[in-house]
């Protein structure tokens, strides 16, 4: 599946099903293999892009919008006259995670909501127990923009929504080392959507949407037991579906 026996791709890789997974998805998944297997730590100095991309068997095109995409998710950094550097995390305390997390690889996303499942259910009882009246009404509006979004089938704005919506109820817990690992983790999960799930769209948002509104009313009225189960469900539901689809762009070829 990874790794340098895989032949070469360009724009896309067909699976048994008929899909598809884009190459720059694939490119930037092997950068990251490349980086973990070379034992690259934050600010060494990756290959030019044209001895990355004989490095990871794609071709340069490719690598070059993986390359940007993987600029943006903040794990690499591309300086002008310089060349590709492996990115120094905000945060010293997610350093190593940040630099040797690989997306697409399902024990990793698991150790991620094994993570993130442990802290959010604790945001969201301190939230319960905390929110102020502007905080449950910011609570409320995110809910509802990931509830639009999602009956728009608009991917691109469930995500932003997605993560304001949690990074409200971490904002409510009113401390701030939650806070900011609920941010982090939320970066994490981010990579696994643009480099192993571009593209996921259907009902499971819908769900989730209608999770974010039970969540925010839980908290609202102080209900710690409550926001903290639905958020235990709603962490494990997402987990499940996030699983279910890495397996079948990753497996099913």
């Amino acid at each position: 599946m990874t790794g340098p026996d895989l032949p070469s791709l360009g724009a896309q890789q067909s699976t048994a099903t008929g899909g598809y997974r884009p190459g720059y998805e694939i490119a930037a998944e092997r950068i990251l293999e490349y980086i973990v297997r070379e034992r690259l730590q934050p600010g060494a100095r990756l290959p030019t892009e044209r001895d990355l991309a004989e490095a990871v068997q794609m071709s340069r095109t490719v690598v070059r919008e993986a390359v940007k995409i993987l600029s943006a998710l903040g794990r690499i950094s591309v300086q002008k006259g310089r060349g590709i550097y492996v990115a120094e995390p905000d945060g010293a305390l997610w350093r190593e995670s940040f630099s040797q997390f690989l997306p697409a690889d399902l024990n990793q996303v698991d150790e991620m909501f094994e993570f993130r499942r442990f802290a959010e259910v604790a945001t969201s009882r301190m939230a319960a127990q905390r929110a102020t009246p502007t905080q449950v009404k910011a609570l409320r509006e995110a809910a509802q923009q990931t509830a639009d979004a999602a009956a728009r089938n608009d991917i691109e704005e469930f995500s932003r929504t997605d993560e304001m919506f949690h990074g409200a109820v971490g904002a409510a817990a009113s401390n701030m080392f939650f806070s900011a690992s609920v941010d982090a983790v939320q970066r994490l999960q981010r990579q696994v959507c643009a480099i192993g799930l571009a593209g996921v769209a259907g009902g499971p948002t819908v769900a989730a949407a209608r999770q974010h509104l039970a969540i925010a009313e839980a908290i609202a009225v102080g209900d710690e037991a409550q926001a903290a189960m639905l958020m235990a469900e709603h962490i494990d539901t997402t987990l499940q579906q996030f699983k279910q689809e890495i397996r079948h762009r990753l497996f099913s070829f």
